[in-house]
C-alpha cells in the first residue's frame, strides 16, 4: 500500500469518502499562511475560520481541477446522518496555480464541530474540460462518489484531511 494512502485508510477517509486511488497530483492546503494540513493532524477551529490557500500541482495551466471539502462526520461521528456535509467547492482551477484562480461553486463554510472529533477532507479531481462541473443541490448528504460519477470526474488525484473538535474555553489560546 502506498505511503500516501495509508493515513487515509487508517483515518477511514478511504472507505467513508473515497475509494482506493493513486495520487497523481500534488496538493498543499495551508491555513493562515503557516498551518499546513497533514493527514490526521488536529487543527483548532479558530485556525480554520478563513478559507485556506490550496496549491495545486499538475502539468500545466490548461488542465482544470475541482476541489471539494467535506465533513463525513456531520453532525456527530457517532451519528453521521448528514454524511457528507459539503463545506466548500471550487472548480476550473488551473494546474500549477491555487484555488483562488478557480470558480467557487459553493462558498467556504468554516468547520464548527459541536460534538466529537470530525474529519475534514479535501478531495481534488482532474476535470475533463473547463466549465463541465455542475453545482450540487445541497450541502447536506453530499456524496463525493456520486458527485464524481455525475460530473465524469473519475477517481481523485489527491486527498488530504485534518481533524477538528469543539473548542472548550480551556483549550483556546
Amino acid at each position: 500500500m502506498s505511503r500516501h494512502r495509508e493515513p487515509l485508510s487508517v483515518g477511514r477517509v478511504v472507505g467513508d469518502v473515497v475509494d482506493y486511488f493513486s495520487p497523481t497530483v500534488t496538493m498543499r492546503v495551508t491555513y493562515n499562511s503557516n498551518k499546513q494540513v497533514c493527514n490526521g493532524h488536529e487543527l483548532m477551529p479558530f485556525v480554520v475560520k478563513s478559507k485556506p490557500r490550496v496549491e495545486v500541482g499538475g502539468d500545466d495551466m490548461r488542465t482544470a481541477f475541482t476541489l471539494i471539502m467535506t465533513d463525513p462526520d456531520a453532525p456527530s461521528p457517532s451519528e453521521p446522518y448528514l454524511r457528507e456535509y459539503l463545506h466548500w467547492m471550487v472548480t476550473d482551477i488551473p494546474g500549477t496555480t491555487d484555488a483562488s484562480f478557480g470558480r467557487e461553486l459553493v462558498s467556504y463554510e468554516d468547520p464548527n464541530p459541536v460534538t466529537g472529533i470530525h474529519r475534514y477532507v479535501f478531495i481534488l479531481f482532474k476535470q475533463k474540460g473547463r466549465q463541465t462541473v455542475r453545482a450540487p443541490v445541497a450541502r447536506d448528504r453530499f456524496c463525493t462518489r456520486n458527485f464524481s460519477d455525475d460530473n465524469c470526474l473519475g477517481s481523485p488525484v489527491a486527498v488530504v484531511y485534518f481533524n477538528a473538535q469543539r473548542e472548550t474555553a480551556a483549550r483556546r489560546r
